[in-house]
């Protein structure tokens, strides 16, 4: 079962939000914080392609995923 559900949505004309997850259960009590976003906040995608050298390093990272050979694989035992 999960704790806590985290979105982002706009508020709907009145002043109303929409929150729905396939894991609340019917008739669970819950508790709701809203937590008004900056209108300036930028977001995450923006931000990498805000500069070429971010352009750059997104790029390259998702190159990387191509190929297997450069993954590094860890045992949580061993850490």
């Amino acid at each position: 079962m999960i704790n806590a559900i985290r979105q982002k949505m706009l508020v709907k004309t009145g002043g109303k939000l929409e929150i729905s997850s396939p894991d609340l259960p019917d008739g669970a009590m819950v508790e709701v914080i809203i937590f008004l976003l900056p209108e300036d906040e930028q977001d995450t995608t923006d931000y990498l392609l805000s500069t070429e050298a971010n352009r750059q390093h997104l790029m390259e990272a998702l190159a990387d995923l191509e190929k297997s050979s450069t993954y590094v694989y860890l045992n949580s035992e061993d850490l």
